[in-house]
């Protein structure tokens, strides 16, 4: 892949800009359900804005997140690979650590998985296969995120795009840092199901 500093510079800008955008804390301000950073986990992500109890609005939050990463990737694989690669990292990276925020975002599994969609459709339509299989064998959420985004960089790998899959490899890591919390809970088995009453 072909180096351009300027152009690597601009994705870094550009791809953290989009990703730190917090379309769950300004879709639940917009629908009048307050500051979905005042309710359950804190978390501005789709996950706890369920907790709002706006389905409608938590979809949308994890489609914007999610195409958040698309978009960065898709804008900037236009003008090389290296670019979307640069920019798709540096949205996930800003949908974590959003500045607006004081660097206090989500946790990244729908930006993830735009930005995997964005590297290579098959490889997010595998993630998606995994997450359903985990789900419905194990009915905890977190543990399908985990071992589906462990799984894509290797995905990534076997469908000839190293240089996607290593940095989806450390945009994994990170987003297993994120969820250090929920590994606890899985681990000590009190880690929520889907579907379970809270």
């Amino acid at each position: 892949m072909s180096f351009s500093l300027p152009l690597t510079l601009a994705a870094l800008v550009a791809g953290y800009a989009l990703g730190s955008i917090p379309f769950g804390l300004l879709l639940t301000r917009a629908a009048g359900l307050g500051d979905v950073r005042d309710i359950g986990s804190g978390n501005i992500g789709a996950t706890n804005v369920l907790r709002t109890g706006r389905k409608d609005i938590a979809a949308a939050t994890l489609l914007l997140d999610g195409l958040k990463g698309t978009a960065a990737v898709l804008i900037f694989a236009q003008f090389s690979p290296l670019a979307g690669v640069v920019a798709g990292f540096a949205a996930f990276l800003g949908h974590i650590f959003p500045v607006w925020l004081k660097f206090k975002g989500g946790k990244g599994v729908a930006t993830f998985l735009g930005c995997l969609f964005g590297f290579a459709w098959p490889a997010g339509l595998a993630f998606c296969a995994i997450w359903l299989l985990v789900a419905k064998l194990s009915r905890y959420s977190s543990l399908s995120a985990l071992v589906a985004s462990a799984v894509s960089p290797l995905v990534l790998w076997a469908l000839g795009l190293p240089a996607q899959a290593l940095a989806l490899a450390v945009m994994a890591a990170i987003l297993w840092i994120k969820h250090s919390e929920n590994i606890a809970r899985l681990r000590a088995g009190t880690e929520g199901r889907i579907g379970q009453k809270t």
